[in-house]
């Protein structure tokens, strides 16, 4: 038997209303990626300013890379317990990354980024595709990848964190203190992955959809720095 948390959900519902529940779902690194991107204090870029990720209610637009301002139709959020038991001893840790590390800007201020977080880049390895499309060659990285100790620093919450993520009517990348980061979206071929009873429980943490189909497509491919890494290398 699996160990439970609990997890606080807001959505939007098919009438405009705002709905919100409370769940209480495995504590496996599957479903607390889709809770655990951002901390409390994340400022967000939305078609009306900035907005600390606390701060959003579904129905309010955020400013995508690609699509335009899109709006929110789901909020997760959850407490990462330093000592709670996880699967994943990754799931209580998470990543403080420094104003400028990624160039002027970006971010703008130190950013608290969840194990659920990924960021959108261009790496060296598919640079070579960048005149194929405006965005071709660049991938989503989780933003643990980008540890280095310096600029790039892991943390071990000493108190309880709220995390936060966040679902658009399509998959895209978000502006977060001007880094371009990855909207929640399950993955590709997760009903492979688990079984029914699973998957079950999972679509049920999002009232506004039905199907895995509902997500819709990824913006764009993931990719751990290792594999790109091996890619280099090749």
């Amino acid at each position: 038997m699996p160990v439970m948390r609990r997890y606080e959900v807001s959505s939007l519902g098919k009438n405009g209303d705002i709905v919100e529940s409370r769940h209480v779902a495995p504590a496996t690194s599957l479903f607390e990626s889709a809770f655990s991107a951002f901390a409390r204090g994340t400022l967000l870029t939305t078609s009306d300013g900035l907005c600390a990720i606390e701060d959003l209610v579904p129905g309010m637009k955020i400013e995508t890379v690609e699509f335009g301002a899109r709006p929110v139709l789901w909020i997760g959020s959850m407490t990462i317990l330093p000592e709670a038991a996880s699967d994943d001893p990754e799931q209580t840790r998470m990543t403080r990354i420094m104003a400028d590390t990624f160039g002027m800007g970006r971010p703008m201020a130190d950013v608290m980024a969840g194990p659920g977080a990924r960021m959108l880049h261009r790496p060296a390895a598919l640079r070579e595709l960048q005149g194929k499309g405006a965005r071709s060659g660049q991938v989503f990285t989780p933003v643990a990848d980008f540890e280095d100790g310096m600029s790039a620093i892991r943390i071990t919450p000493p108190r309880p964190v709220t995390v936060y993520h966040l679902c658009l009517d399509r998959h895209a990348s978000i502006k977060v203190s001007g880094l371009d980061m990855e909207s929640f979206h399950p993955g590709l071929g997760l009903e492979q992955r688990i079984g029914p009873n699973a998957l079950s429980v999972f679509l049920s943490l999002f009232p506004h959809i039905r199907s895995l189909d509902d997500f819709g497509p990824l913006a764009y491919p993931r990719a751990s720095l290792a594999t790109l890494d091996s890619l280099t290398a090749a």
